[in-house]
């Protein structure tokens, strides 16, 4: 197939701060930068990035589309993004899930999920 997923746009009022949130999430780093856009990635050569691109409205609504993130340790994972700025978020997922839902410093939803090992156990 000649088609790859590059990277995913996110809109944000502070384009800047939410990428550096997000370097800190996924231990990626800023790859470029200007007024129009700020690109996070693992490295230059891995995809795909983020890109975090400024809007003037803030966010009013669930995000339609959210990132799963896969820990080794779940409670530590929660502790740690929550330090970085995150904080837990309600989307409806009730009490009895095996994942938690946080959201980022402007308020887009994603989840942190079981470790990977015990969904296979």
């Amino acid at each position: 197939m000649g088609l790859k997923l590059y990277q995913i746009a996110v809109d944000a009022h502070d384009p800047r701060s939410l990428a550096r949130f997000w370097c800190g999430v996924l231990d990626w780093q800023v790859l470029f930068e200007d007024p129009e856009e700020v690109v996070i990635g693992a490295d230059e050569h891995a995809w795909p990035g983020i890109v975090f691109l400024p809007v003037p409205e803030g966010k009013s609504v669930k995000n339609r589309l959210h990132l799963d993130l896969s820990p080794d340790d779940q409670d530590a994972e929660v502790e740690r993004l929550l330090a970085l700025g995150a904080r837990p978020a309600e989307v409806g997922q009730g009490d009895d899930v095996s994942w938690v839902v946080l959201a980022d410093p402007e308020g887009n939803e994603f989840c942190v999920l079981r470790p990977m090992k015990s969904l296979t156990a």
